[in-house]
């Protein structure tokens, strides 16, 4: 398929030359992920089919990788906004988790193929595109705000410091799913959603208990590792 073909077209049309140039190349990158996978598509590749040079498009992506970001960023954006559509306002945080986590599956699925390929990119120490770089702090941001709908929109979850970082936690809940959706052989990853259907009641029941003393000092002790984790990570990049 040429770089005219109707699955090159941009993904946005406004904006100035250049911004429309990396929608394009962001376009046709992820197009061809999906059909070729991402070992078979070179940069080269990529410029020959959006019909830019080869020497434009490191102009505007630095390599494959960085389209991998361009990816992450992108399935943020869509699993936000639809499942702001989906969430049951005074619904069971349970019910709203589950949509959330579907859905982020569903937005997810066209990459499945290649899953295994973004995971080891992410996975590199020095990568800028793991969900967890300094690279990735605003869709991560986003990511966390989902989280902040999931349980604005649901009834009973704490309040204090464990509601006012249940969304974090909601967050790294979610990386889980993904990572065992990335490694799911199964038919239509039926796995993956076995344990979105099982995982989300038992976390909200495991939520609710934040709201007695025991489930409190749980949920601080959660809290205080999790700060402890960031802390030791912002102190090792800031030594590099």
């Amino acid at each position: 398929m040429s770089a005219h073909g109707d699955a090159a077209a941009p993904h946005g049309s406004t904006g100035t030359k250049a911004e429309r140039t990396r929608e394009l190349l962001a376009d046709t990158a992820l197009r061809m992920f999906r059909a070729h996978g991402y070992d078979a598509t070179t940069m080269r590749g990529i410029a020959r089919e959006a019909g830019v040079t080869t020497g434009n498009a490191y102009y505007h992506f630095a390599g494959k990788d960085a389209f991998v970001h361009e990816l992450y960023r992108r399935v943020v954006i869509e699993h936000r906004v639809r499942t702001q559509s989906a969430l049951i306002a005074g619904g069971s945080l349970a019910d709203n988790l589950r949509r959330a986590l579907t859905i982020g599956v569903e937005v997810m699925a066209p990459y499945h193929s290649f899953g295994s390929t973004l995971l080891g990119t992410a996975l590199r120490m020095d990568s800028e595109t793991s969900p967890f770089s300094a690279a990735s702090r605003s869709p991560r941001t986003d990511a966390v705000a989902l989280m902040r709908e999931v349980v604005d929109a649901s009834a009973r979850v704490p309040g204090g410091r464990p509601g006012e970082r249940l969304p974090e936690l909601l967050w790294l809940a979610y990386m889980g799913v993904t990572l065992f959706w990335v490694l799911d052989s199964s038919p239509d990853t039926r796995r993956t959603a076995l344990l979105i259907d099982g995982a989300a009641p038992l976390v909200g029941r495991m939520v609710s208990l934040a709201r007695i003393p025991i489930g409190r000092s749980l949920a601080a002790d959660a809290i205080d590792l999790m700060d402890r984790v960031r802390t030791a990570g912002a102190l090792r990049e800031g030594q590099e």
